[in-house]
């Protein structure tokens, strides 16, 4: 009988990317995988170290685990698993963490996964991290997130993630096409391009060896892939030459995330950042001036130390007339061995909520805005597996998510709709929905 495995990630999709990965591993040593809400012999949990509760949550979901069995082996690996390993490991029914170098060796590393008395722990330093391990998930959603670069050559005073995932790194332009391939023989419609950093994409084992829009081109070529995605990049990287190849593709969708992190000259000097807000105008408008229904998220961090009221409201307004889509909103947090943690001016924790609470709000004037920018425009949609209440949903090209009446015809079916009008939960509803389109060559 096989032994059965189960996942539970936390975080960003390349760490979605990763598990998915893994978890193929183990299929073709002969494991079976199963959902995590089900009995399993080994509960992998995928950890990220973005936000300050990362450890709160792992704790949550190793007791999880412990309850649906007991006696199953609890293996942590990810981000966190490389910042904290020894604190991980005192997590009560935790029996092996596994660092940035060794998780995708799990399966050779801990053999027949035995309960042991002490928690094994396998975490080398982060300099030893040097191998680019490729990576796509695939059959857990209706989009694939394919890795395309990992860590980060980038020091911002506030991020830990070059702690832990290393130096910036990438597959080569032959093998990330090969994996687009081989996920076109499936029915997997979209490809988001997905890593910690995908603008500084070209660099292996230390050398600039190619550049991100030689990856588009590349992938634009791939035959039977309906729409490739854009994950976040940063506004320094997203050159004229990227977004003038967006707007003129079939596949590439007209759908960026942007990081900005703060309105506030000031503040992004003390971050680290390698741009100013003028630079940040310019690529939005850029965007704007070829694909006027771009769809645009922006990246924002509140309560940095050092920032002021006015800094704030410099960041506020900035956003405020940038024609922007959306926000993700970030409220500052310390990070152990980040230079930010040690600066003066700290914040004070209740102002840095009530920031948030108000680029939140904009946030939502923002989407509502661009969506009723769209009313009466035609657009595709990718309908996806989510059904609720008898209806499903899809997300056009351009990242509006509209509501329609269950059909199972229409799942994983790219489709031509009109846009008609929100929905009292702001919802796009659509009109009537078209024969699939033919795809783009």
């Amino acid at each position: 009988m096989k032994r059965k495995v189960a996942f539970y990630t936390l975080g960003c999709k390349l760490n979605f990317s990763e598990t998915s990965s893994i978890g193929r591993m183990f299929e073709e040593r002969g494991y079976a995988k199963v959902p995590f809400h089900e009995q399993a012999d080994i509960y992998i949990i995928n950890t990220c170290s973005v936000t300050d509760n990362a450890d709160k949550k792992c704790r949550k979901v190793v007791r999880e685990a412990q309850k649906i069995n007991p006696d199953a082996f609890i293996c942590i690996i990810g981000c966190y698993a490389q910042l904290k390993p020894r604190e991980l490991a005192e997590i009560p029914g935790v029996d092996a963490v596994l660092g940035a170098a060794e998780k995708f060796r799990l399966l050779d590393l801990l053999g027949g996964f035995k309960k042991q008395p002490q928690t094994r722990v396998l975490a080398s330093d982060i300099k030893e991290v040097q191998t680019f391990h490729h990576a796509f998930s695939i059959h857990d959603r209706t989009r694939t997130f394919l890795k395309v670069q990992d860590g980060c050559n980038y020091h911002c005073t506030f991020c830990t993630i070059p702690l832990a995932r290393g130096k910036s790194r990438s597959d080569s332009i032959e093998n990330i096409v090969a994996s687009a391939q081989e996920i076109a023989a499936t029915d997997v419609k979209e490809v988001v391009l997905t890593g910690v950093n995908i603008g500084d994409f070209g660099i292996e084992e230390g050398r600039r060896a190619s550049r991100f829009l030689y990856l588009v081109r590349a992938l634009d070529e791939v035959e039977g892939i309906d729409r490739f995605r854009i994950s976040s990049i940063e506004p320094n990287l997203l050159n004229n030459e990227v977004i003038a190849f967006v707007a003129a593709s079939q596949r590439f969708v007209p759908h960026f995330h942007i990081p900005l992190q703060s309105g506030s000259n000031k503040i992004l000097r003390l971050m680290r950042r390698r741009y100013l807000r003028e630079l940040y105008v310019d690529r939005v408008e850029k965007i704007k001036q070829l694909m006027p229904y771009a769809c645009i998220g922006v990246d924002v961090i509140v309560g940095f130390p050092g920032e002021t009221e006015e800094d704030f409201l410099h960041t506020y307004e900035f956003l405020n007339q940038l024609p922007i889509s959306y926000l993700h909103v970030f409220t500052y947090s310390e990070r152990a061995n980040t230079p930010a943690a040690d600066m003066a001016e700290a914040v004070p924790q209740k102002v840095r909520a009530h920031r948030s609470k108000m680029l939140r709000i904009l946030s939502e004037k923002k989407k509502r805005a661009f969506y009723e920018e769209n009313i009466s425009t035609q657009r595709t949609v990718l309908f996806e597996e989510d059904v609720e209440d008898g209806h499903m949903h899809g997300f056009t090209e351009n990242y509006i998510r509209v509501v329609a009446k269950y059909d199972p015809l229409l799942i994983n079916e790219t489709k031509q709709v009109t846009l008609l009008h929100l929905n009292e939960d702001g919802k796009m509803e659509i009109g009537e929905v078209d024969a699939p389109l033919a795809m783009s060559s």
